[in-house]
């Protein structure tokens, strides 16, 4: 019986290790032909077709499944032309919710940007294009530039992090108030990038395999299945941008010599989820650039807190979803490198910038780092309250 059991793995186990990386390979094709690659003419070609307007200049802009570019017209007027993958592009409804949202945000006074109609009237367009694997379609629409730079060009400055958390905050809490008849397409349950979805990321830990940081991994995911899977049910539930890393929110500089939020952009990844998952989000993009990252989360969580206090569960849980989230980007820019290599400099950078924050983060543990976030809240705030004063005087 033994030596029939050992026959059979031995016989088996090269055709399932084959069948295993079939498929592997299959959704790596699959993936690779989802993305859009159009050229420059191309771009400008469908910006003067669908909307009326005549490039001067067509600059491509880094993007992780899509392809951005600024527009320049001959007037001088500004744009971004978004062309979404062929996996997106499937969806309009959710997209289409997704612009409706962008445009709702607005007129509540958040600094976001709006589609503007092509010259039939509507909000987006399918543009058919073969890049090699026959004819796909792909989802465009034309977006208002909002000026600025990238808050990852800038110092970091306690003000200016306060600003970030009370920002997406006040967004988030504005979103309550969105309705569409659409809305359900936002719940997103199975969306990889989502924070509900952390246990998802064993299907991805290969790409792991021979790194210590696979260790790390393995156990968040264990900690996020005991620690906030139990806690969830008393989350503050919300739409949620979703991505507020550093490259999404664009600041100018004021009067004073600081900067202020001019812009947040990229509403691909919006869905249903919770406060907290926003919070964590945008404290785990704030550390990337900062020479003190720990340090980050107390005038974030206070810009947060003046807006939408945390209760609890969700203070309790802060921590791990902020290694979460560093875990989903180093985890998945290995997974997008395998299947865009040529793109590697841009999607590996975040991931790889992180991978020293994450081990730091948990190797100081819960305890300790906590009592860095909510201590520096605290702080922040007195001082804040103090500088009122001594102004008022």
């Amino acid at each position: 019986m033994q030596l029939l059991l050992t026959f059979i793995v031995e016989s088996l186990f090269p055709l399932v290790l084959n069948l295993y990386f079939i498929n592997f390979c299959a959704e790596i094709m699959s993936e690779k032909r989802s993305n859009p690659n159009f050229s420059k003419s191309q771009a400008a070609e469908i910006t003067k077709r669908l909307f009326g307007l005549t490039p001067s200049e067509m600059d491509p802009l880094p993007s992780y499944y899509d392809q951005n570019f600024y527009v320049t017209t001959a007037g001088g007027a500004k744009y971004v032309l978004k062309i979404f993958n062929f996996k997106d592009s499937e969806n309009p409804t959710l997209i289409g919710v997704q612009v409706q949202c962008m445009s709702f945000l607005y007129q509540n006074g958040l600094p976001v940007p709006t589609a503007v109609p092509t010259t039939s009237g509507q909000l987006m367009s399918l543009e058919e294009a073969d890049f090699g694997c026959g004819y796909q379609k792909y989802l465009v629409i034309l977006l208002t530039f909002l000026p600025g730079t990238t808050i990852s060009k800038v110092p970091s400055t306690p003000q200016l992090l306060y600003e970030v958390g009370r920002t997406a905050a006040r967004m988030d809490k504005t979103l309550q108030n969105f309705q569409h008849p659409h809305y359900d397409e936002l719940q997103r349950d199975q969306f990889i990038w989502s924070l509900s979805n952390i246990p998802l990321l064993e299907g991805y830990l290969h790409v792991l395999d021979g790194d210590p940081l696979k260790e790390v991994v393995e156990a968040l995911i264990n900690q996020y299945k005991t620690s906030v899977i139990p806690k969830r049910s008393s989350f503050c539930s919300s739409l949620i941008h979703a991505d507020l890393n550093d490259l999404n929110i664009l600041v100018q500089p004021d009067e004073n010599g600081d900067h202020l939020i001019s812009g947040i952009v990229d509403f691909s990844d919006m869905q249903f989820g919770y406060y907290i998952y926003e919070l964590a989000i945008t404290i785990m993009y704030m550390m990337m650039e900062h020479p003190n990252p720990i340090e980050v989360g107390g005038p974030v969580l206070a810009g947060w807190e003046s807006v939408l206090p945390l209760n609890e569960a969700e203070k309790d849980c802060l921590y791990t979803l902020v290694i979460s989230r560093f875990c989903q980007s180093c985890v998945l820019a290995r997974y997008l490198v395998l299947l865009h290599p040529e793109n590697a400099e841009y999607v590996i950078s975040t991931s790889e910038k992180g991978i020293p924050l994450l081990h730091q983060l948990w190797e100081r543990g819960k305890e300790e780092v906590e009592k860095v976030w909510f201590e520096g809240a605290s702080q922040y705030n007195h001082e804040k309250k103090e500088f009122k004063v001594l102004t008022s005087i």
